[in-house]
């Protein structure tokens, strides 16, 4: 857990918008390209961030503190990518295969135990890797850095840092499909490939 984050959260409790500030400038950008992977529309990532921040706002006393913000900023960012996704392929009717996933409609805003059991299976799936994969996989999925970025943080290679993510997906693919009575983890899975 990032002290720095944790303190800010710690902050956001406390309503101080500058902790607010802070979380925006420090992971908007990562934010904008988890979505526009998934959604591949600039003005629609644009207005799903902008609601994954209101959501950050307007949800900031059931943060806790000990998690990680990145992680939740995730999680919701992925779900509202999915509903929007989902609504998407209604109005088209087309790309049935992931529409007939039969996936029911639910009110993520209403139920902060669908966060929680999406993040902590996030969690507990990142657990299981060694603690570089796990550096690796925070920096490249959750934190949005490129592979550049990541190799000159950790002083590895560009090529280590890729074997090392490819290794990290395969292993998170594997625990997740031990888990498939969750809802949403296979989209979750998708959602974190490059």
């Amino acid at each position: 857990m990032n002290t720095q984050d944790a303190e800010l959260v710690v902050k956001l409790l406390e309503d101080d918008v500058s902790a607010f500030d802070a979380l925006y400038w420090k992971y908007h950008q990562a934010v904008y390209r988890n979505i526009f992977k998934f959604v591949k529309e600039p003005i629609a990532t644009e207005d799903i961030l902008q609601e994954v921040y209101a959501r950050l706002w307007e949800k900031r006393k059931d943060i806790n503190a000990g998690q990680s913000v990145a992680g939740w900023l995730f999680v919701i960012s992925f779900n509202l990518s999915v509903d929007y996704v989902r609504k998407k392929l209604r109005e088209h009717t087309f790309h049935k295969e992931l529409y007939n996933l039969n996936i029911e409609g639910s009110n993520w805003e209403d139920n902060p135990a669908a966060y929680e059991e999406q993040y902590h299976l996030l969690e507990e799936a990142i657990s299981q890797l060694s603690p570089k994969k796990q550096k690796i996989v925070t920096l490249c999925k959750l934190e949005g850095k490129t592979y550049d970025e990541v190799a000159e943080e950790l002083k590895i290679s560009r090529n280590t840092v890729k074997e090392h993510l490819s290794i990290a997906m395969t292993r998170i693919n594997e625990y997740v499909q031990k888990n498939k009575e969750h809802k949403y983890v296979l989209l979750l899975l998708l959602f974190m490939k490059n």
